[in-house]
């Protein structure tokens, strides 16, 4: 883990590991997640449906859908 320090101008620079392994270079854009006290940076994706493709697979149990339908 690296200790990266806020500039004065509210600037940080990533490590070089964190770069690489995220695929980016200068001029690229990230997306900035806020969640309570965690903050995620990540890659802006070139195409939003192909990266959330599969996020939710395996959220519900089999054949929930059908019960789901029959209880309407």
């Amino acid at each position: 883990m690296q200790v990266v320090r806020l500039s004065s101008k509210n600037q940080i620079v990533l490590p070089r590991e964190a770069r690489a392994a995220m695929h980016i270079k200068g001029g690229d854009e990230l997306l900035v997640v806020v969640k309570d006290d965690l903050t995620v940076i990540m890659p802006k994706p070139k195409n939003y449906r192909q990266a959330l493709s599969g996020v939710g697979k395996g959220l519900y149990e089999k054949d929930y859908l059908k019960k789901e339908r029959k209880s309407w």
